[in-house]
């Protein structure tokens, strides 16, 4: 009975270790850097400024780019 019971208890912590170690991964199809408003299918605000920040846009360019943006408007 001790010899099963310390089996049980190796195999549940192997188990527990295991567990530990996996690491989420995303799904196929979700992209990390575009979020899509559902109700309109253009970009959130947050994505949009990202991009402006990733262009080096800054004042009024910066708010232009990130308007224009959030419409689904083409930017450049």
């Amino acid at each position: 009975m001790k010899l099963f019971s310390a089996l049980a208890l190796t195999a549940l912590l192997a188990t527990t270790a295991a567990f530990a170690q996996t690491t989420a991964t995303a799904p196929a199809n979700a992209s990390p850097t575009t979020s899509v408003n559902p109700a309109t299918g253009n970009p959130t605000a947050a994505t949009c400024k990202k991009q402006a920040a990733d262009k080096n846009l800054t004042g009024a360019a910066k708010s232009q780019y990130v308007k224009d943006c959030k419409a689904g408007k083409a930017t450049s």
